[in-house]
């Protein structure tokens, strides 16, 4: 198979889109509240639309792209957001806000089943592990980016002309004046737009899937839903993606309600360091999990997420605006190793299995529309306090899973070799 580093390039194209639209959301967050005037409770069902995509799409997307390819599971993906983008960017109200990302959210979950085997054998099997990590990176830096891009057009747009001429000023023209926070809605209309062309003009080499990239037969998830370590390991990815969207999509709303601090702008920040910094401890964790075995990397990061989080809660405003950057830190290693003690407990259909722990993408929907709920009726400090159990459910499983492969560990001094060629002195 002829590898090609433009389909490559495209791959981490695709995952600098999927990151740039789906955890925008923690931002924004804040303003729908103040533009559509909702409860706490009213504003969770905005995360609850988006991410209960996962929960209906992630299994039967794996069996669309068995039947139909990659390129038009690709190309559909990113007409439904599209469709989803320019809806809401046309008509933003909470209703159209409801079924816009509901819509956006069924495109991301196809676009994220459908990219790995393309990286895979664009790139190379050889490769694909430096490239899997590469694209974590590319999704991380959009993650970053796209709450600096959100706070630029907020404080630079205005609804009227004052905007002046070019990009901003066509916004600015396009959008209420009262909701300039739906610029970003146009922009990601023109960003799918551009990716359905590229995809129609661009030739995608042929994938053949690899059992444990396949839907698998239903008779594989009969089986697998009789395994209690399967419901176990669901409700760890259910916790981790909960937690994660927990902190992400209320951390500017709470800073703006306990500490005065302006979510357009030092609350975009907070979030766009929270993704940074879950990025940047990928790479962190990619080094401990070749010295130390990945349950007790697991216990020590969890522990120190609740910290962090008690400490981000209850702290001051300054100690609360960094610890809740390092809650993000401390839960990068958490989605990967929770996945790979997962599929090392099982012995057979991985790629059910995958499936099944993809579904459980769903926590970010049911945990932050809970985090609203119990806002909206203790505070929205008690509110994320819930998180604590979801942490905690995350930390219990470097207790009691028992991979039937521990991952490999070698010494300090062969690590080093094996990075730079050269002996530890």
């Amino acid at each position: 198979m002829k590898r090609s580093m433009g389909i490559v390039l495209l791959v981490f194209l695709i995952f600098f889109v999927i990151s740039f639209i789906t955890n925008i959301l923690g931002p924004l967050v804040p303003d729908i509240i103040k533009g559509f005037s909702l409860s706490l409770t009213l504003a969770g069902f905005l995360p609850f639309s988006f991410f209960v995509a996962y929960g209906v799409m992630s299994i039967p997307a794996g069996f669309l792209l068995d039947r139909f390819g990659q390129k038009p599971i690709l190309i559909a993906a990113f007409v439904l957001a599209f469709a989803g983008s320019f809806l809401f960017a046309s008509i933003p109200t909470f209703t159209v806000a409801l079924i816009s990302l509901f819509m956006i959210g069924v495109g991301m979950t196809m676009l994220q089943v459908a990219i790995n085997p393309l990286l895979r054998v664009a790139g190379g099997e050889e490769n694909f592990a430096f490239y899997s990590v590469a694209a974590q990176l590319v999704f991380g830096s959009a993650s970053f980016l796209s709450p600096h891009v959100y706070s630029y057009l907020v404080t630079n747009l205005h609804g009227d002309e004052t905007a002046g001429g070019g990009v901003l000023g066509l916004l600015a023209r396009l959008v209420p004046s009262d909701l300039p926070w739906v610029s970003l809605y146009w922009v990601f209309t023109v960003v799918t737009l551009a990716m359905i062309l590229v995809l129609f003009v661009v030739r995608l080499p042929k994938v053949e899937l690899k059992e444990d990239e396949k839907a698998g037969a239903a008779s594989s998830y009969r089986e697998l839903l009789k395994d209690r370590y399967v419901w176990l390991f669901f409700f760890g990815i259910f916790a981790y993606v909960g937690t994660e969207q927990g902190v992400a999509n209320w951390v500017s709303r709470f800073l703006e309600t306990y500490h005065g601090l302006d979510p357009q702008v030092e609350g975009a920040r907070v979030v766009s360091y929270f993704w940074g910094l879950l990025t940047a401890g990928c790479l962190l964790g990619l080094v401990l999990l070749k010295l130390i075995d990945a349950r007790k990397v697991l216990v020590w990061f969890s522990a120190a997420a609740m910290i962090s989080l008690g400490v981000a809660l209850f702290g001051s405003t300054g100690v609360s605006y960094i610890a809740f950057m390092m809650v993000g830190f401390f839960l990068s290693v958490m989605w990967s190793v929770i996945f790979s003690l997962a599929l090392n407990s099982v012995a057979e259909h991985h790629g059910s299995f995958s499936g099944i722990l993809c579904t459980g993408i769903v926590g970010g929907a049911v945990v932050s529309a809970l985090v609203g709920l119990l806002g909206d009726h203790f505070g929205l400090r008690v509110g994320m306090t819930v998180l604590f159990v979801s942490m905690g459910y995350i930390l219990s499983i470097g207790f009691w899973a028992k991979p039937l492969i521990d991952n490999a560990i070698v010494s300090p001094a062969e690590l080093w070799r094996s990075l730079t060629g050269r002996k530890a002195r």
